[in-house]
């Protein structure tokens, strides 16, 4: 008996386990007015080759999901012997479907017209979530990145209302949901805060829409970074808050982890040292008890060791212990891994914000001019100016007449003009 390699292959490629397929192929068969008749077992017995051949309303439902036919698949039709007796057939069966062209047509019409939704759409969409992701870690927000990411959940909104089953819309809304925070992200990034909070609250409703809380947790985690950068900071605790309360941050400590640092920023905005530690504190225990090698979505993909060390740099730069904070972007900026520049930059300018409120004024201009080497060859990101910005005003209140100052400020001056 031998297994089935290429079912198995093309189940890996979508990432689809036993049960995965199995509710794929029932959507599918559901859509059709069909019973769902597939099972574990029988994905199982596919894949071990103990059945060769399914039953043609599987095949097709299995052409439908995969997109290529089920010989492609690994299936092999069993071996038909017609007798002598039928060789008019063909013969026989033409002058049938001429004769009835207008029925069969009738018939075959709206069959080809109509356009089955399933999991198969809900995978694709999916994966160009991940692809703005990637394109986000290399340019940052910018405009066309926001208008992929509407055009993706406009697409997933539309095939929702042809969804095959009420789980397959679920999943659609929360594609929707994932899109429209990607877009939501590129304006924050951008520093187009006005038109980031309009996109939330579409993410929001979508997220609720699907049930799902994954995405209800991103859409609250933005929602209090974005609320920071609009200096709405009771609102930046309380969205940290909600970001807590959603099922996965109860569920899984990784979660539960970011929404924790994300509220100890808002807390330390606001000055409130005990409440900002306290949440660190959180932060850090739940990451300690969290598995880092469970799958997730490729938005969470920042989010780490690393991460939370820079994010607790620069709490604790807020609540006035910059020494604190300059441990905390050194160790950061020893684990953000090489391909997450974006990341670095911004950690970069942390350290120098911190070193700068130590009054070390020579290291903190050096510092803050590796963000530029950082960054060179690619456009700086709205936030990330507005970061500089946040330095530059420190270096001039707090050594308005050092020359090392003078010269960063010519140098922020030029990347300025260039960015």
């Amino acid at each position: 008996m031998e297994e089935n390699e290429s079912l198995n292959n093309a189940m890996q490629e979508l990432g689809l386990t036993q049960a995965g397929l199995a509710d794929a192929l029932n959507d599918h068969l559901m859509s059709q007015g069909h019973e769902g008749t597939v099972s574990d077992r029988t994905v199982r017995h596919w894949l071990a080759g103990k059945s060769r051949w399914p039953h043609p309303r599987q095949r097709a439902a299995l052409e439908a999901v995969f997109g290529c036919t089920a010989e492609e698949l690994g299936f092999v039709p069993p071996v038909r012997r017609c007798p002598v007796t039928e060789r008019e057939e063909p013969v026989r069966r033409r002058n049938f479907l001429t004769a009835t062209t207008g029925t069969t047509a009738a018939v075959a019409v709206p069959l080809v017209a109509r356009h089955s939704v399933g999991t198969s759409d809900v995978i694709r969409l999916r994966s160009g979530v991940d692809d703005l992701v990637a394109l986000d870690a290399t340019r940052g927000g910018h405009d066309e990145l926001e208008r992929r990411a509407l055009a993706g959940a406009a697409e997933a909104l539309e095939k929702q209302k042809l969804g095959a089953s009420q789980r397959i819309r679920q999943r659609l809304f929360s594609v929707a949901a994932d899109y429209m925070c990607g877009a939501a992200w590129s304006a924050i990034d951008d520093k187009r805060t006005d038109r980031a909070r309009g996109l939330l609250d579409r993410a929001l409703y979508m997220a609720g829409m699907a049930k799902d809380s994954i995405a209800g947790l991103e859409a609250w985690n933005m929602y209090s970074v974005l609320a920071l950068h609009r200096g709405e900071y009771t609102e930046a605790v309380d969205s940290g808050y909600a970001a807590q309360a959603t099922a996965i941050a109860r569920r899984d400590p990784f979660y539960a982890s970011l929404a924790h640092a994300r509220t100890a920023l808002a807390h330390s905005t606001l000055g409130d040292r005990q409440a900002a530690l306290r949440s660190l504190g959180c932060a850090h225990e739940a990451l300690g008890k969290a598995s880092l090698d469970d799958p997730r979505p490729s938005w969470i993909a920042f989010y780490g060791p690393a991460e939370l060390l820079a994010l607790t740099a620069i709490a604790r730069d807020k609540i006035g212990e910059p020494a604190e904070a300059e441990a905390a972007s050194h160790q950061a900026l020893a684990s953000i891994p090489k391909e997450f520049r974006r990341n670095r930059a911004l950690a970069t300018a942390r350290l120098a914000l911190s070193q700068l409120h130590q009054r070390d004024i020579d290291q903190a201009c050096a510092t803050a001019s590796t963000v530029f080497t950082l960054m060179a060859g690619h456009p700086i990101p709205g936030r990330m100016r507005s970061l500089l910005g946040d330095y530059y005003r420190d270096l001039i209140t707090l050594a308005p007449d050092a020359s090392v100052a003078r010269e960063w400020a010519d140098r922020y001056r030029t990347e300025w003009s260039r960015a």
